[in-house]
């Protein structure tokens, strides 16, 4: 029945349930699943954020419907942060709205600036979200290449040549999930100024601002000057300070798109619940070493993650920044792409990836690994990884023939 709708129509299976239900159906046999599939945080909320809800909820008075934009106190917050981090003034009133994380910030943006047969540029391979928002929103979606560079610069102008109509608006993600690839400022001001050229927006999606391991901090693209008149950028709790669930996010800068979604929130919801709001405003103005704890929690989890794979045979990059690491299938294994490689992955090593498919189709060579797990467990991981690839429960090798894949 659900054919028959059109917006449902346009969307694709979904990629990732085809290995959940696998990892269901282990685990109902009592199969021990290492799971580093969704880049869902193990860690818990730090203490001083949930006294903080914990201080709010005992107050009725926050039980009541919130504001859709965010408290007052949040969206302050939030501005300062840009202030201290990026050195980009906001204003709280006209430039920063709460969302209930950064995915429903972005699909309520994509609902609010799309109509039927517009043009969206969007990396591929990316989030979902980046491209299924406006896909929901009836646009039409053209993918260009998602390294900060050249290569996607000369994509973006080839797209403005030949589009029909003109791309109304640009994705970026950097640090970007799935990649972990960073982008830096020149990059920044050379995408700023090809969007004011051809009047695109860009909305940028800095979700893994502090998840960075080395010398290279990530950047806003709002600390190009005049960004502000093209971009709108997102951001999250989720990851920052393992709050994910708690579902708190922002969008911060020109004024015009965040009126727009402000507008269409303004009808949707009546935004998190008010204790959720309080202990964000509590994390973002309070002290911050959590995140330094945070960020050397998964550097160790990723230098473990990634030698041991290199050890195991499967050489892998190493990500500057994310959560992730973004690894081609081994090429003994390409031919089966990588729903059929991590559904083998699930059954000969009991590890649950995420199939590169899921992050559209210049992904399905690839798989993305979580470090969602502590390093025992990713050792763990290793060793069943390990016994796979060397051993002879790998199986034949596999090849695509013109028929579809065979060993």
């Amino acid at each position: 029945m659900t054919e028959e709708f059109h917006r449902i129509r346009r969307l694709p299976p979904y990629v990732f349930a085809e290995v959940n239900q696998a990892k269901a159906k282990a685990r109902a046999s009592a199969e021990d699943i290492v799971d580093l599939g969704m880049g869902n945080p193990d860690s818990p909320t730090p203490p001083h954020i949930v006294a903080k809800l914990v201080e709010a909820v005992q107050n009725p008075d926050t039980h009541g419907y919130s504001a859709s934009k965010g408290i007052p106190g949040l969206r302050r917050a939030l501005a300062a942060y840009y202030g201290r981090r990026f050195n980009v003034e906001l204003d709280p009133e006209t430039e920063v709205i709460a969302t209930l994380g950064s995915k429903e910030g972005l699909a309520n943006l994509a609902a609010a600036i799309s109509s039927p047969g517009d043009t969206i540029l969007v990396p591929n391979p990316s989030y979902p979200i980046h491209q299924f928002g406006f896909i929901i929103a009836g646009a039409s979606v053209r993918s260009i290449p998602h390294t900060p560079d050249h290569a996607m610069l000369e994509a973006l102008d080839r797209a403005v040549r030949h589009s029909v109509p003109k791309p109304t608006a640009l994705i970026v993600n950097f640090p970007s999930n799935p990649t972990g690839l960073m982008a830096d400022l020149d990059f920044y001001r050379e995408l700023v100024a090809f969007a004011k050229k051809h009047k695109i927006y860009i909305l940028s999606d800095l979700a893994y601002a502090e998840l960075y391991y080395g010398d290279r901090i990530p950047p806003s693209i709002l600390e190009v000057p005049g960004a502000k008149d093209v971009a709108v950028e997102f951001t999250s709790m989720s990851k920052t300070y393992n709050m994910a669930g708690w579902r708190m996010g922002f969008a911060a800068g020109n004024r015009k798109l965040i009126s727009a979604l402000t507008r269409v929130k303004s009808y949707l919801d009546y935004g998190a619940f008010t204790p959720i709001q309080v202990a964000s405003t509590a994390a973002l103005n309070g002290p911050q070493d959590c995140i330094d704890d945070m960020r050397k929690l998964y550097k160790e989890r990723r230098d473990v993650l990634v030698k041991g794979l290199k050890q195991a045979g499967w050489d892998v990059p190493v990500p500057e920044a994310g959560m992730f690491v973004w690894a081609e299938i081994p090429e003994r294994f390409r031919g089966l792409g990588s729903v059929e490689f991590s559904k083998l992955l699930l059954a000969r090593a009991k590890v649950a990836v995420a199939p590169g498919l899921g992050f559209g189709e210049h992904g399905d060579t690839h798989v993305r690994i979580a470090m969602v797990e502590n390093t025992q467990r990713i050792r763990q991981a290793l060793r069943g990884i390990r016994g796979f690839l060397q051993g002879d429960n790998a199986g034949p090798a596999i090849e695509a023939g013109s028929d579809g894949v065979k060993a």
